[in-house]
């Protein structure tokens, strides 16, 4: 069910309604995650520097600039710079992503596939964040408040039932959000994962057929349609430049420090028969526990419904856990390197908003070095699983790049990687393991 349907406030992070799911989706988001932490699947090298192009906006002040300053840091080959001309701004409509984005982007990725191996696409600060939903014609603009003033006197002129808002009111809800298109919305970087596929439904989310969760099954995407997309970018270039430098740096030596986890509720028995913010809340449990048997870091795991106080967790090295939205909470001392996310709806709404408290902007600021978010309301299963990701990090086989590839569970959807996707912050783990092939 929704907390809260209101869409012309802030939303709130939700479970997913559920005629957004297919009995697939729901099945494999309950069990598939816990069952493909240990499942054994044919192994893949490491994503490289010649398997990536750079995407920087000629229009954006210091985009090009950060972008060589990258590339040659990371000795990407210069050819595999892919400039557009795009608004500077963080929000862009369809018709712009299309024509000014996406297709120059293509076609310059497509003339490379040639003669290359291309796995992966790394934004730049100055690309826009975010695609907004269509601008409504006159005719819904006036259906949609018509719409709304129903929905409002419903609501005050009687002490509504659950019966009657699921028979009165929600169709009416349902009736705006449609008109609206909000569920077209996404950000660029999921958008761009899909850029050389033909075609495909621009309304909710598609299953990622990289998702571990969604092993072996039949799926509308194929591997083939799918790139990593991983965003260097931040309120500043002085951030952009720190995060490149600190990843290079810590890789040499390893990432250390503690990895932090804020669950809600006590550890549950089982994850069993869970679903939305349950299973999450779990997957941070499990976290932990994964992360302690590793014994690489030191772990905490808090479960009270208080979150860390500030100034409580030093030496950060990793984090997750909810829920405060865009409300960032200066409980962190992070370590050159950190790598770590809230669960929250609109946590990378902005990167450069002057004041505003989303968690992706105020931990870049404060210096971690990579972190996910989805830019509108992801809906809570659509964030990738804690226990998935930060397992698979720390084994030290993947880069961050592969690891947030197979634990998102959709694309041309919501949710944003900030990082460097060649970054490995662990080295390997002494036991052999079977990796995902993420090829």
């Amino acid at each position: 069910m929704y907390i809260h349907q209101d869409t012309e406030s802030t939303p709130l992070l939700s479970e997913a309604p559920r005629t957004m799911f297919t009995p697939l989706t729901r099945t494999l988001m309950i069990v598939g995650v816990v069952t493909s932490l240990f499942c054994k699947i044919p192994a893949a090298s490491a994503l490289t520097p010649d398997e990536i192009v750079v995407v920087a906006n000629s229009r954006a002040t210091d985009s090009v600039k950060l972008a060589t300053y990258y590339m040659k840091t990371r000795a990407i080959p210069p050819e595999h710079l892919i400039k557009i001309r795009t608004t500077w701004e963080e929000g862009c409509d369809r018709d712009e992503y299309d024509k000014n984005i996406a297709a120059p982007i293509r076609k310059a990725i497509t003339k490379l596939l040639t003669t290359k191996l291309i796995r992966a696409i790394v934004t730049m600060y100055g690309v826009p964040l975010k695609i907004r939903p269509p601008t409504l014609e006159f005719d819904d603009q006036d259906e949609v408040e018509k719409l709304r003033q129903q929905s409002q006197l419903l609501q005050q002129n009687s002490e509504t039932s659950e019966k009657q808002d699921q028979l009165q009111i929600k169709p009416l809800k349902e009736q705006i959000e449609l008109l609206l298109q909000t569920n077209s919305r996404a950000s660029v970087d999921s958008e761009l994962a899909l850029v050389l596929t033909e075609d495909y439904p621009l309304e909710n989310w598609l299953p990622n057929p990289f998702f571990l969760g969604f092993r072996d099954q039949e799926l509308l995407l194929k591997r083939n349609d799918v790139l990593i997309v991983s965003r260097l970018d931040g309120p500043t270039p002085q951030t952009v430049r720190r995060v490149i430098d600190d990843t290079i740096a810590t890789e040499r030596t390893g990432l250390q420090g503690t990895a932090y986890f804020d669950a809600r509720w006590p550890k549950p028995q089982t994850s069993e028969n869970k679903d939305g913010y349950a299973l999450y809340d779990a997957a941070l449990h499990n976290a932990a526990a994964k992360l302690t048997q590793h014994g690489q870091l030191p772990v905490v795991i808090d479960d009270r419904p208080e979150l860390f106080e500030e100034g409580s967790c030093p030496d950060a090295a990793l984090y997750s856990g909810w829920y405060s939205l865009a409300n960032y909470v200066d409980a962190f001392d992070w370590k050159p390197g950190s790598v770590g996310f809230h669960i929250a709806s609109g946590e990378c709404a902005t990167l450069k908003r002057e004041g505003s408290q989303v968690w992706c902007k105020r931990m870049l600021e404060e210096g971690a070095a990579a972190t996910i978010g989805p830019v509108y309301e992801p809906f809570v299963q659509a964030v990738p699983p804690p226990d998935l990701f930060f397992t698979k990090l720390t084994e030290g086989y993947l880069t961050l790049g592969e690891v947030y590839l197979i634990t998102l569970p959709f694309l041309s959807w919501q949710m944003v990687l900030i990082g460097d996707p060649l970054y490995l912050p662990f080295k390997p783990v002494e036991e052999k393991r079977e990796l995902p092939d993420t090829r």
